[in-house]
């Protein structure tokens, strides 16, 4: 049965566009008081402004989730204007290609920092009070690439997957706490991250559909929300392709992810 998160306090990060932006405004209009966070201020205050002249409550905290220090503050701020944090989703994340020649190893290490360190950083820092308070949801936004490996995409694949493990561990650690934790794992969505992509997205989808099935599941309280279900079913079928089939269906991605972090870096 889906529970109601009308006069609850949620914290998103990645606030500033795509999914978080559709994610913010959705929670604020369902009467939560959001707190938004990311990186870049301007578009944060553009958001809160939208939500405040719709009637609702949020308040702009940027931060950057790959420093510890700025997340916790985001959320201080936060908490002092609104109170305990309820719901706290974990949305932040980068999309970089990983390179054959040379490995663009600073791409690979700002991706872990960000898609995995970040969503550890965020739930840790609500972790203690909503235990203290035996209530609270905690929930982080993975990918359906956790589940294969997939050439020029070493870097990204493998911080959602440590994202889902992460997770699924937390859960059941948090068992009986009264602390809920899911894992939202989505396929394509039209955002500026994936704008720059060249390849075919099977079943591509609209930021704020997405964002509808996302606070569904999160008012249902799954564990796991696997979406959309055909390209998650696909996804979990190519584990058990050879190799050669999987470079042969991603084409020419690799030459292309070389050539757009090379336009990326001019």
């Amino acid at each position: 049965m889906a529970r109601s998160i009308a006069g609850k306090v949620a914290l998103v990060t990645g606030a500033s566009s795509g999914i978080g932006w559709e994610l913010a405004k959705q929670l604020a209009a369902e009467g939560c008081k959001v707190g938004a966070v990311a990186r870049r201020a301007e578009p944060l205050n553009e958001l809160v402004a939208q939500i405040v002249a719709a009637g609702g409550e949020a308040l702009a905290a940027p931060a950057d989730v790959g420093h510890r220090e700025q997340v916790e503050a985001a959320f201080a701020a936060v908490r002092a204007q609104f109170g305990p944090v309820d719901l706290v989703i974990a949305n932040a994340g980068v999309g970089r290609p990983t390179l054959r020649d040379p490995v663009n190893m600073a791409d690979v290490e700002d991706t872990f920092r960000i898609n995995l360190m970040g969503v550890i950083y965020t739930v840790s820092a609500a972790q203690p009070e909503m235990l203290a308070r035996k209530e609270g949801h905690l929930v982080a936004v993975s990918s359906l690439a956790a589940y294969r490996g997939l050439p020029s995409e070493s870097a990204y694949c493998a911080s959602k997957a440590a994202v889902n493990v992460y997770m699924d561990g937390l859960r059941m650690h948090l068992r009986g706490t009264g602390v809920r934790v899911t894992t939202i794992c989505p396929g394509f969505i039209k955002t500026p991250m994936t704008a720059t992509n060249k390849f075919h997205m099977p079943q591509l989808m609209e930021a704020d559909y997405a964002a509808r099935k996302m606070i569904g599941a999160i008012k249902a309280g799954r564990k796991v929300y696997n979406f959309p279900w055909r390209l998650h079913m696909l996804i979990k079928m190519s584990r058990w392709l050879p190799d050669g089939a999987m470079n042969w269906v991603m084409g020419d991605y690799d030459s292309e992810a070389q050539q757009a972090v090379a336009d990326r870096r001019k």
